[in-house]
């Protein structure tokens, strides 16, 4: 049933914060809006005080069972781009409004993808191994061993949105070649040399010396890259992926980076995370791996709060659009 209750003055309001580690309660402090708030970084203690929450501010730490908790809550600002996690009928249901944080973190997510694609690029992933055993790697003879260099080379991004597209204008900067993949093809001669359609997958990947990962996981999307995708890449291909682990089929990378279809890979998300310690990518002298941190900087939650204060204020003169409305 939804709850009619409208949105509460000023005065009245309550904000919960919910991360593990964000520190956006002192960030949202520091604004001094006089609006009351409090933090809590667990599930138990969010489950035991989201009674007291008009607006909850959270991502990881969201379970749809605490919306029968939360009485008061009429708006959810998460901190996260993604909202798989949230059950969009039931939030409907409840009259509870929901926007996400799209585009707080594009430029860092991008950032860190050419970081990846640089690192692969000149071995550090490798330089760093030979450092904790004290090996000062000796020259190399063969050239297709050696560190490389971008320009010339052609890079995919799978994912033309916001983090693709900044990641496509820095690949640039570097003299790649960028072929740009999204749902539906269209030109953007600013951003891509060229744009193919999902459906032209297979032509892309065949040109590419690097493919970038930079969408969101859909239906369309979860799998896309597995076996027979891999299968179509040039050998030595490098994959880097900033998006969700599920676009790739897991068992099909591991194959092709002991067979060598796959170069090297980074990748920052997987199926699982925390990647489980016996996971057999842990072991992979050919993969580099970062924890799910390619959208964390020290600007993080002043970027969420931005987004967050902004709502809060469009609620408080009752309007119904919101800023990265999902809900």
């Amino acid at each position: 049933m939804v709850n009619d209750t409208a949105f509460p003055p000023r005065g009245a309001l309550t904000i919960a914060f919910a991360h593990v580690a964000y520190r956006a309660a002192e960030e949202f402090a520091a604004r001094g809006t006089g609006i009351a708030h409090f933090e809590v970084r667990t599930l138990e203690d969010l489950e035991r005080r989201a009674r007291e929450a008009d607006v909850l501010v959270v991502s990881g730490l969201w379970r749809n069972t605490l919306m029968a908790r939360a009485p008061k809550l009429r708006f959810v600002q998460s901190f996260s781009a993604g909202t798989d996690q949230y059950d969009k009928a039931l939030f409907a249901e409840r009259g509870v409004r929901l926007a996400n944080a799209q585009g707080v973190n594009e430029r860092a997510v991008a950032e860190h993808a050419i970081a990846l694609i640089l690192a692969l690029t000149r071995q550090l992933h490798l330089a760093r191994d030979n450092q904790r055993e004290a090996l000062w790697r000796g020259m190399i003879g063969d050239r297709a061993l050696r560190e490389q260099e971008l320009g010339g080379k052609t890079l995919v991004v799978i994912g033309l949105g916001r983090i693709g597209t900044r990641l496509a204008r820095l690949a640039r900067a570097f003299d790649m070649r960028v072929i740009g993949v999204r749902r539906t093809a269209r030109p953007a001669p600013d951003v891509a040399d060229e744009v193919l359609a999902q459906a032209d997958l297979a032509r892309a990947l065949g040109e590419a010396d690097f493919v970038a990962l930079t969408c969101p996981l859909t239906p369309e999307t979860q799998g896309l890259i597995g076996a027979a995708a891999l299968a179509t890449l040039k050998p030595g291909a490098l994959l880097v992926n900033v998006a969700r682990g599920k676009v790739v089929d897991e068992a099909a990378l591991l194959a092709a980076l002991a067979d060598g279809r796959v170069g090297a890979a980074a990748l920052d998300c997987f199926h699982e995370e925390p990647l489980p310690r016996e996971s057999p990518f842990w072991a992979l002298p050919n993969l580099l791996i970062t924890p799910h941190a390619a959208g964390e900087t020290g600007c993080y939650e002043k970027n969420v709060v931005d987004i967050l204060n902004e709502n809060i204020e469009r609620l408080l003169r009752g309007e119904t659009t919101l800023r990265n409305q999902v809900v």
